[in-house]
């Protein structure tokens, strides 16, 4: 197993403490001095942090101030590379699994075209039903090559972020995307799952995901109800 760099985990530890409070809007991040002391590691490793934090619009620095806390983007971020837990934090956002992860073959009429190597591969598919504060807003259908993701079926997904789940034990992180967007009407199966009328229009965004990992990208089919909920993001 990959050893995670230094680096990579002062950024976990400060994403971590961001997401849940330990450091609100506003406030300033402990120096970079600090820091090197505090987790024993040089200067440039903790810069390295700070600047993938940075790229994450949670923190900013100021000249003479230091590194000032932004938090989680407001809205939904659906939208965006950060995930729609990093964006509503875990206290809001439930997630329900309805289809566990399995490697089953890609769907012959695929959203997105596919190279030979993921058709081969197979694809892992993933079903899940999201709510905000206990009302489901996003329904969504994942695929994932089936390409250097060990016992990625073994893991728990209850309540998790596919995005962080990949960050964290594959090292692969999501750096830009494509994705459509257009209006739908909720057939039988959209509304027993986010709970609206039959015919009610939802946005149906279909998206691909691009990695650090080259060559790697995985795909997801959502619908969203967003009467309550404006999505927010950028790509």
């Amino acid at each position: 197993m990959k050893t995670i760099p230094q680096y990579k985990q002062l950024y976990e530890i400060l994403r971590k403490q961001i997401i849940d409070g330990t450091f609100k809007p506003g406030e300033l991040l402990p120096s970079e001095n600090d820091l090197c002391a505090r987790f024993g590691i040089t200067r440039p490793t903790v810069r390295h942090a700070l600047d993938a934090l940075i790229n994450e619009g949670m923190i900013r620095k100021h000249q003479g101030k230091g590194s000032i806390v932004y938090g989680p983007p407001n809205g939904i971020g659906i939208l965006s590379i950060s995930g729609t837990t990093s964006a509503l934090g875990k206290h809001n956002l439930q997630t329900r699994i309805l289809s566990k992860p399995a490697v089953v073959q890609w769907p012959d009429d695929f959203m997105f075209p596919l190279t030979d190597e993921f058709r081969k591969s197979g694809c892992i598919y993933l079903e899940r039903l999201r709510l905000v504060n206990e009302h489901p807003v996003f329904y969504d259908l994942n695929y994932l090559p089936n390409l250097n993701l060990p016992r990625f079926c073994n893991r728990r997904f209850e309540n998790q972020s596919l995005f962080d789940i990949l960050r964290r034990a594959f090292q692969v992180e999501v750096k830009s995307g494509e994705q459509r967007i257009r209006a739908v009407r909720a057939d039988e199966r959209i509304h027993g799952f986010l709970d609206v009328p039959v015919g009610h229009p939802i946005l149906h965004l279909q998206r691909k995901l691009i990695t650090n990992r080259p060559g790697y990208y995985f795909f997801s089919s959502i619908y969203c109800n967003t009467e309550e909920h404006a999505l927010y993001g950028t790509f």
